[in-house]
């Protein structure tokens, strides 16, 4: 429903909206949008609830327009410098006493910089020690207390300067330099350790849209955490999982999300191994409903018959759904994922030993690189889209999403077309790659040869490792066995 009057109603409720300004978004996190629930569903009611939401974010916008504003989760940035600082003096203590001390976290250089370009901040460093460094471990110990509090009444004194705080701002900020331990409603599931987790995630590989995907689980983790005050452990994790209702299969990648994060920090954070030393990793262990017998089989995705996917390719091409048309004749003949198709070009379009194949150079999987005869039944078609292709691309979509998925619109639109036709959501367009599979299966073809065709490992050391596989010649014969579409 278009919003109206800063309103959008969701779910029979309705929130209120407010379109962030370019120049001031950085300060609100990058966000281009912000939304509060007005917790009522009558829109007479709403109109009255939004306007003291709508006048607070004005004003913030206005004072990041005048000055510079502390942005959200602000707190948790202060708490967690005050507390590095707490561990750093401890740590000293320790070492003047000829204990082990922990590594010294890095210190922010501008703040550094700063500190060492400060005439009366040496000076005063020059009269602490002086004071005290006669005074044996004794007066070493009380100079690591006093520049402990001296660094941080810098700390308080450099944000009121660099930061416009507003005058309930600036009393929370003198209560957590007094005592950090204060500020109890916050999470340890910071947005600086998640910046640095995904920062860690995307510098090892990890693919964009699983690192954003597992980021939004763990702030959601972080709201229920500050939500109801809990501390991060067994059972808060566990009250977590239960107030979502999401199959367990879907709760299982939430416990992943989880335990990759504290995995991370336990190796990556050190105060994060301080704070949660000799503690059990909170995302192990659970168990979850599963599904048994028939209610399994049940939900389990199954493969459309032959006949079915010549009645999904006929309803496409009647229509006037050409591009899906087309996609359900590949897959009915190759039995490739519906990305993996929507990522061929003309040049993956080669001859090997006089066989035409595809050239299936971006895959899920290592195994899913491979190179598959182009069956007889699809020939002409091949040849037609490549020489009608003006991008590159066998399959034409305007469909890109913000992870380079081409597929993305053309598999939502193949669902709309096979629940209009009554298929249940055991049936999806993977479904006739379980149809390909069954096929060849049925007409007899080696267990190895079906796995090197659709790009599934065979198990073995000898094949997976060893072989350089079937010939061109041996797949093309394979793939020839499977059964014609029933087409009009």
């Amino acid at each position: 429903m278009p919003k109206a009057n800063n309103l959008q109603l969701q779910g029979g409720i309705y929130h209120v909206r407010f379109d962030v300004p370019k120049d001031v978004r950085e300060a609100f996190g990058g966000r281009r949008i912000l939304s509060q629930t007005l917790k009522t569903g009558s829109r007479s009611e709403a109109l009255l609830r939004r306007h003291p939401i709508l006048h607070t974010w004005k004003k913030q916008v206005k004072a990041i327009r005048e000055g510079k504003l502390l942005g959200d989760g602000w707190q948790e940035d202060i708490v967690q410098t005050l507390e590095d600082l707490d561990a750093i003096t401890q740590g000293q203590k320790r070492a003047l006493v000829g204990e082990p001390a922990p590594p010294l976290p890095d210190v922010d250089p501008d703040f550094k910089a700063k500190l060492m370009n400060s005439p009366r901040f040496m000076e005063a460093m020059r009269m602490l020690v002086g004071d005290h460094l006669k005074d044996g471990i004794g007066g070493k110990v009380k100079i690591q207390e006093e520049l402990n509090k001296g660094l941080k009444d810098i700390l308080q004194k450099r944000l009121g300067t660099d930061y416009k705080l507003t005058e309930v701002q600036s009393q929370e900020l003198s209560t957590l330099v007094k005592d950090p331990a204060s500020y109890k409603a916050r999470s340890p599931i910071t947005k600086a350790r998640l910046a640095s987790f995904r920062t860690h995630r995307l510098e090892h590989h990890v693919a964009l849209k699983t690192v954003n995907q597992q980021e939004s689980k763990l702030l959601n983790l972080s709201e229920h955490l500050q939500t109801t005050d809990a501390k991060l452990d067994f059972d808060s994790v566990v009250a977590w999982l239960q107030g979502m209702k999401l199959s367990s299969k879907t709760k299982q990648q939430y416990l992943l999300a989880g335990s990759q994060f504290w995995q991370w920090a336990m190796q990556h954070e050190p105060q994060w191994r301080q704070t949660f030393k000799g503690h059990p990793n909170p995302f192990e262990k659970h168990t979850l409903p599963t599904l048994k017998g028939k209610a399994k089989l049940d939900a389990k995705r199954k493969a459309f018959t032959i006949e079915e996917v010549g009645t999904l390719y006929n309803a496409a091409k009647g229509q006037n759904l050409g591009t899906l048309a087309v996609l359900i004749l590949l897959g009915g003949y190759t039995g490739a994922r519906i990305e993996e198709l929507c990522q061929l070009r003309k040049e993956h379009l080669i001859i090997v030993d006089g066989v035409k194949m595809f050239d299936i150079v971006d895959s899920k999987t290592v195994a899913g690189i491979r190179q598959v005869p182009v069956h007889p039944k699809l020939t002409a078609l091949v040849d037609r889209l490549a020489k009608a292709s003006t991008d590159g691309y066998l399959v034409p979509t305007d469909s890109n999403n913000k992870y380079g998925i081409r597929s993305d619109a053309l598999s939502k639109a193949f669902g709309r077309l096979k629940t209009a036709m009554g298929f249940d959501r055991t049936r999806v367009f993977h479904s006739i790659r379980a149809t390909v599979i069954t096929q060849l299966v049925r007409a007899d073809i080696a267990d190895r040869l079906i796995k090197e065709l659709v790009g599934h490992e065979t198990g073995t050391v000898t094949f997976d490792v060893y072989s350089d596989g079937s010939s061109p010649k041996q797949k093309l014969k394979a793939i020839s066995k499977l059964p014609t579409l029933p087409t009009v």
